[in-house]
């Protein structure tokens, strides 16, 4: 639970409706529960959630669909882009907490993208995934100064604990 105003408390309603950002409702201490959301529905505006920003770069469609909606799951907003030109091209960069980005592209590969945002001094923490199998690219990513280098197919929990080590660098 986190308090979000005093005396307020949010609160995961499992078997209630859903209808209120971030799938939650409030309760309040003095309050029945649907006053409390009426309440609270009627200050939607002034309480503005922002989620950290993870950008997704990788040439395979099936992963730019999934994953971001996996991140947004765990509470993240998500972008997703083909390649590392668009995501330089795009008004993310700035603005990303966390980079998820596939070594192996067509074109610019992510070591190259990771090099190019160093070069622009651009401080994102970057999770490298992959589908290779060679066991060597993983500490050679992690001494370019990686996060973490997952072997596609990863674990939820694995890119969770990643995310969460990146998010904490920033």
């Amino acid at each position: 639970m986190v308090n979000a105003l005093p005396g307020l408390v949010w609160k995961e309603f499992p078997d209630g409706p859903i209808d209120f950002p971030n799938q939650r409702q409030c309760e309040y201490t003095s309050f029945s529960v649907p006053e409390a959301w009426l309440w609270a529905r009627a200050h939607e505006k002034s309480m503005t959630v922002t989620r950290s920003l993870v950008s997704v770069v990788d040439d395979d469609e099936s992963v730019r669909e999934s994953l971001p909606d996996l991140l947004k799951e765990f509470g993240f907003a998500a972008r997703a882009f083909s390649s590392p030109e668009e995501f330089l091209a795009s008004d993310c960069v700035g603005q990303t907490k966390c980079l998820i980005l596939d070594v192996a592209m067509p074109g610019m590969s992510g070591p190259d993208l990771q090099r190019e945002l160093k070069l622009r001094r651009q401080e994102i923490p970057i999770i490298f995934i992959t589908a290779s199998t060679d066991q060597t690219v993983r500490p050679r990513l992690l001494e370019q100064g990686a996060v973490d280098c997952l072997f596609k197919p990863f674990s939820d929990t694995a890119l969770l604990a990643a995310l969460n080590a990146a998010i904490q660098l920033r």
